[in-house]
């Protein structure tokens, strides 16, 4: 055995390639690796052989291949060398086989000599390996335990041996690791493992990167992306009926044959137990020939074959339930020879797209089948699959109409995939398919349809004009322009106004738009109308009412009826001294435009001369004692009520209450003192009784004496002949007296009485005719005789 040697500028150096001769592959052989340049010294086949180089001129030396191939490498006359004389590709030569040999021959003249010359390709690593799907859709119960495996396609890697893919390495993460493994072809393929459990909850998507490396030098690799779906459970894992699927074949089978169909089961139900089916290993010319129904399992041949070509065919095909639990099996696909032809399909014309509204028996397409055999085995019967509206008339020789059958509705079927099939006499008879797209084209036959029957729209008040309310969808089957909808307002009045000032429409989203403002006092609900119309000739169009309802949000503050609010004129009530506790003492009134829990009312005490002395009725505004007047108390009470609604935010208004303490008028003071701060009232008191002690007390004693007694004179002429009754609180129009809503109840009167000698202000005297009310005349309302008693 010996071993020849030469050199190759690759790799922009100088490689020295050891080539070895192989007696026993003939009279000669040669190994050398692929790719490599042209022009590069296989072997110097002249002293190999013992020919003299002085001779291979005259006696027209060259090289021959067999089986009429290119010429890979070619004889340099005056050296003697086989050199490389075209690009040699080792996977496109050989694909998949371990070994790759080029049988050729160097032919001589004068006398006819011949050599055999086998070249052996080796391998080097110039391919990647390749993932069959650059993306992997895992989905994976969340109940999958710690340990569970999912299969990944392996990835194919045109090389061989060491060159061909050699591990899988799994990006880290969290969930998952990955296991390597080597099917029954020797293609090592990975599992991942879930090394931790999934939650859903948790994350719902898990994504990785695995990466396929050969063993090569450099180094080559090829990634996909794995993408997996936490769901809910799946357990089994589908199983083939056989673990090697074996079919023949005879070349020149017509397209669309099933060539074999695998079948997997899995005892999951639903989609756990649903099965698709793909390839996982296959070469690039198996795939061009061979297509898998992903439902069915049928290997369907997609593109002629020939058995001078390929006479066996392998391929891995992968069953995978629903939620990516998958298994594998083989399929060894044997070509054999036969020596006849198809008949051939010619499509001569095709009126596409058709109308949907062409009447029966229309002719839609000229069909013509040849075929180049003879006789019986020329005679050829069309045919097209049944469900279509369609059918073939035979015409002149050879030649079909395909005309229609039935109304075409393009909205429930817009397309047809129509089979024509062809077959011949012969025996045993052959056939063909080809396979015809129709597309229907649209008349405007459908007016836009609504979504729903009506639409109902909601929005607070105060709301922002411009403000989206609503959208409207209507649907067209119809295609292009007559399946465009435009939406518009029908014109109407909303409160006397057009329409179009309270609500628009986008014409092509049917968002419906708020134009103004909306007042929940003013206006409650209203209805519109929206149209929709599509672009069709003529269009159609049809109607739908919108119905808007407008809540009402809190933007009115209570309104205080009675007392006059702050900065009016204010209201003095008299509370006899003999007052006990829980006694009315008066009333605080509101209202509040808004409704609901924005018009409820609370009444609160915020500020008061004695905190302990008076009270108010949360819900009614009563004011009353809370226990008995002592001599103690102050004669001027002055309280600030606060009265607030049930709204978000809350709005409130505040009233000052003026209460006098007294059971006379001789004890009542100037009242414009009362409107005055709290504490200037206290220090002209102070003041005043500074005053008064540097006047001798006895002056004192006699001017207070007479005093009082002039007062009490005076009083019946004051209370009676002098009053002018006034009527009750008014209640401004729109208002309704509601018991608990901080109105005034009816089960209470109130009488009001003013003084005709008042200088400065007034007050009032208030009666109830509840039970729980100190009645008045028991205090200031006295007769003749009781002044007479006193």
């Amino acid at each position: 055995m010996a071993y020849y040697g030469f050199p190759v500028n690759l790799f922009c150096g100088s490689l020295l390639l050891f080539l070895r001769l192989q007696l026993s592959y003939g009279d000669v052989s040669y190994s050398f690796p692929e790719e490599i340049k042209r022009g590069s010294v296989i072997g110097n086949i002249a002293k190999d052989l013992g020919l003299q180089v002085s001779r291979l001129p005259p006696r027209k030396a060259r090289i021959v291949l067999e089986g009429n191939r290119k010429s890979y490498c070619e004889i340099n006359i005056n050296t003697g060398e086989l050199v490389v004389a075209d690009r040699i590709d080792r996977e496109e030569l050989c694909g998949s086989k371990i070994s790759c040999i080029l049988k050729c021959e160097l032919v001589l003249e004068d006398p006819l000599e011949s050599h055999r010359i086998s070249l052996q390709i080796q391998d080097v690593n110039d391919n990647p390996p390749i993932f069959v799907k650059d993306a992997v859709t895992l989905e994976i119960s969340e109940s999958a335990s710690k340990g569970s495996r999912y299969r990944i396609n392996a990835a194919r890697d045109a090389d061989i041996a060491q060159n061909a893919v050699q591990n899988y390495i799994l990006q880290k993460n969290n969930y998952f690791t990955v296991n390597v493994l080597t099917n029954s072809v020797g293609t090592k393929y990975s599992e991942v493992i879930l090394d931790r459990e999934l939650d859903r909850e948790e994350q719902q998507e898990v994504t990785l990167l695995l990466t396929a490396v050969d063993g090569g030098s450099p180094q080559r690799s090829g990634t996909a992306v794995i993408q997996i779906t936490v769901l809910d459970a799946n357990d089994n894992a589908p199983v083939f009926s056989q673990a090697v699927y074996k079919a023949s074949l005879p070349e020149n089978s017509p397209l669309e044959t099933v060539v074999v169909t695998v079948s997997a089961t899995d005892a999951d139900e639903g989609v756990n137990g649903k099965v698709t089916y793909e390839f996982s290993g296959i070469s690039d010319f198996a795939k061009q020939i061979f297509s898998l129904n992903e439902y069915t399992g049928e290997i369907i041949l997609a593109k002629n074959v020939d058995y001078e070509e390929e006479t066996k065919i392998e391929m891995l095909i992968e069953g995978k339930d629903g939620y990516g639990l998958s298994s594998e099996t083989k399929v060894v696909i044997d070509i054999t020879d036969v020596n006849d032809n198809a008949p051939v399909i010619h499509i001569n014309s095709l009126a596409n797209p058709i109308p949907e509204n062409v009447s029966p028996g229309t002719e839609v397409g000229i069909i013509n089948v040849q075929d180049r055999d003879s006789e019986s085995n020329r005679q050829v019967r069309c045919s097209i699959q049944q469900g279509a509206p369609f059918k073939l008339v035979p015409s002149i020789k050879n030649y079909y109409s395909l005309v229609t059958t039935g109304h075409l509705d393009r909205e429930l079927v817009s397309d047809y995939n129509i089979t024509i099939t062809a077959t011949d006499e012969g025996s045993p008879p052959l056939s063909s398919s080809k396979t015809v797209q129709l597309s229907v084209a649209d008349i405007n036959d459908n007016p836009p349809v609504f979504e729903e029957q009506s639409y109902s729209a909601y929005v607070a008040e105060n709301n922002q004009p411009g403000s989206t309310l609503c959208s409207v969808t209507a649907r067209d089957p119809d295609w292009r322009q007559n399946g465009t909808v435009i939406y518009s307002l029908l014109a109407g009045e909303v409160n006397g106004a057009p329409v179009s000032s309270y609500l628009s429409v986008n014409g092509d989203t049917g968002v419906i738009h708020a134009v103004r403002s909306f007042d929940y006092e003013q206006l409650r609900s209203f209805k519109v109308h929206v149209m929709a119309r599509d672009n069709g000739s003529p269009p159609l169009s049809s109607n739908v009412t919108v119905s808007v309802f407008i809540s009402d949000v809190n933007d009115n503050s209570p309104q205080i009826l009675y007392p006059a609010p702050e900065g009016n004129s204010f209201m003095t009530e008299l509370v006899p001294k003999a007052a006990h506790g829980g006694s009315l003492v008066s009333k605080v009134i509101a209202v509040d435009a808004d409704s609901g829990q924005n018009a409820w009312l609370s009444f609160h005490i915020v500020k008061s001369t004695d905190p302990g002395l008076f009270t108010i009725g949360v819900h009614s505004g009563e004011i009353r004692t809370q226990r008995d007047i002592s001599e103690s108390d102050s004669m001027k009470q002055n309280l600030i009520v606060a009265v607030k609604d049930n709204g978000q935010p809350s709005l409130s208004a505040t009233c000052s209450m003026y209460l006098l303490i007294s059971d006379n008028l001789a004890e009542v003071p100037e009242l414009k003192d009362i409107s005055y701060d709290e504490k200037n009232s206290k220090l002209t008191s102070y003041l005043i009784i500074a005053l008064v002690s540097v006047s001798t007390f006895f002056l004192t004693f006699i001017i207070i004496i007479l005093g009082v007694r002039f007062c009490r004179r005076r009083k019946p002429r004051l209370l009676f002949d002098g009053a002018v009754a006034i009527p009750s609180a008014y209640l401004p129009p729109n208002y309704a007296d509601v018991d608990g809503t901080g109105t005034l109840r009816s089960t209470y009167n109130y009488d009001a009485y003013l003084t005709t000698g008042s200088r400065t202000s007034d007050f009032k005297f208030v009666t109830s005719y509840n039970d729980n009310t100190l009645p008045a005349d028991q205090t200031l309302r006295k007769s003749p005789t009781d002044f007479a008693e006193a």
